[in-house]
């Protein structure tokens, strides 16, 4: 039995020729290396061309890496010199917005659950988490039997329990003069100003 191949089917296994894969290529200079013309200087010039540019683009990349992993960073600092300095506004943030040993039963009652001391039922939160000395202290203000709760006021609450700037203000010194927690006033709740110490009322520090 013989059988019969025909030239199309040896030609359909057999891998496209190179020109003309090249020809179809999308990549820039691809087609002009791999050609069916046989002018050999000029397929040189562009495969010299596309290897340049190609070993440039790896430089550059690799460059760019390296320069990533150093961590690079820039620090610009300006001095400027005055002969005046206006005395600037300091802010201390304390965490613990208020003191302890300050708050009542009343304030419990009132603002325990927004303390998180309290739950809803006014019983102590997270007992495990409290610490001995203080759990003491907390049971005692905690005991609501038979206790007539008194009308809260919050911005009294905030001038009695918050953290006093004589307790803060450890050294205080300004254009070469000592001063002290005397010097300052109230502006709001924990908010201090400098009085006549400053011969002004518009600064302040907190």
């Amino acid at each position: 039995m013989d059988l019969k191949v025909e030239p199309e089917e040896i030609d359909s296994n057999q891998p496209v020729p190179i020109e003309v894969f090249a020809s179809r290529s999308t990549l820039h200079g691809f087609s002009h290396m791999f050609t069916y013309e046989r002018i050999c200087i000029k397929r040189c010039l562009w495969i010299l061309f596309f290897l340049g540019s190609v070993t440039f683009l790896i430089c550059v990349c690799v460059d760019r890496i390296q320069f990533y992993f150093e961590y690079p960073h820039v620090t610009k600092l300006d001095e400027v010199s005055a002969p005046l300095m206006i005395f600037p506004s300091v802010t201390v943030c304390n965490l613990n917005s208020f003191r302890f040993s300050r708050v009542t039963r009343n304030d419990l009652y009132h603002a325990g659950e927004l303390l998180a001391l309290l739950n809803r039922r006014y019983e102590i939160r997270d007992i495990h988490l409290v610490e001995e000395s203080v759990l003491e202290m907390l049971k005692v203000k905690a005991d609501f039997h038979n206790f007539k709760p008194r009308p809260f006021n919050t911005f009294e609450f905030y001038d009695r329990t918050g953290h006093d700037i004589k307790d803060m203000l450890l050294s205080c010194r300004y254009r070469g003069m000592e001063c002290g927690a005397e010097d300052f006033s109230v502006v709001s709740h924990r908010v201090f100003r400098p009085q006549s110490f400053f011969h002004t009322s518009s600064y302040r520090g907190s």
